[in-house]
């Protein structure tokens, strides 16, 4: 369930930030990608497992060992179906870094690149400052216009869409036991994805936030209605 913070000024207009985003036409000159990171405990099966046969379903031991964790950075670009899928060892500001770069080398002919985040404190430009340098970092951070969610409001993030898609489809209650396995599983995952070109058709737009929220344009002052 989404829990909204009280709503006030700086809440509003970021929100009517991201949905004014969203609500523009496709362009495939400023693409608009939306970024999120979840993190991942590997597990590895104790015993062997049953496979499915004919009359019989799997079976899996409940004893299971922990290996440890990783993270998964998730970003789509919801208009086009277009999906990126990002394994890391941590979510650390270096892994950040070389995600910005990746998505930046995806998109070389766009005027900009709108990113959608959340206020994760390695999502700016200081954290590929240190794991690039300042020149590089600013050269990358350049290529987008970044546009945060509300603090309380990573609903607003169509990236949590893709994650939830991601961890039912690809992780699903399956055990994976390292990295390297969650880097393959995710990149058939992905191949699929952008293969069928799957898209989120995000209906929420600034009108409906007005009439659900009850406030007028980007004033944080309550309508009385």
């Amino acid at each position: 369930m989404w829990v909204v913070a009280d709503l006030d000024e700086e809440y509003i207009t970021k929100m009517e930030d991201v949905l004014e985003v969203y609500e523009r036409p496709y362009d495939q000159q400023e693409p608009v990608v939306c970024l999120d990171e979840k993190p991942i405990t590997l597990h590895a099966d104790v015993r062997p497992a049953s496979p499915a046969t004919p009359g019989r379903e799997a079976r899996r031991d409940n004893e299971y060992e922990r290996r440890g964790t990783a993270n998964v950075f998730c970003a789509v670009e919801p208009k086009a179906g277009r999906h990126f899928t990002f394994p890391t060892p941590d979510r650390s500001g270096f892994e950040f870094a070389r995600v910005t770069v990746d998505l930046a080398l995806a998109y070389p002919e766009a005027r900009t690149i709108h990113l959608v985040m959340d206020n994760l404190n390695i999502h700016r430009q200081k954290a590929l400052a240190d794991a690039l340098g300042a020149e590089m970092a600013a050269q990358v951070w350049d290529r987008f216009t970044v546009h945060y969610t509300p603090t309380h409001g990573s609903w607003l993030n169509q990236a949590e869409i893709e994650i939830g898609l991601f961890s039912r489809q690809c992780l699903g209650k399956r055990r994976i036991p390292s990295l390297k396995i969650l880097k393959a599983e995710a990149r058939a995952w992905n191949r699929r994805m952008n293969r069928d070109r799957v898209k989120i058709d995000w209906k929420f737009d600034r009108r409906a936030a007005r009439r659900k929220f009850g406030y007028k344009g980007q004033s944080f002052k309550r309508s009385k209605t």
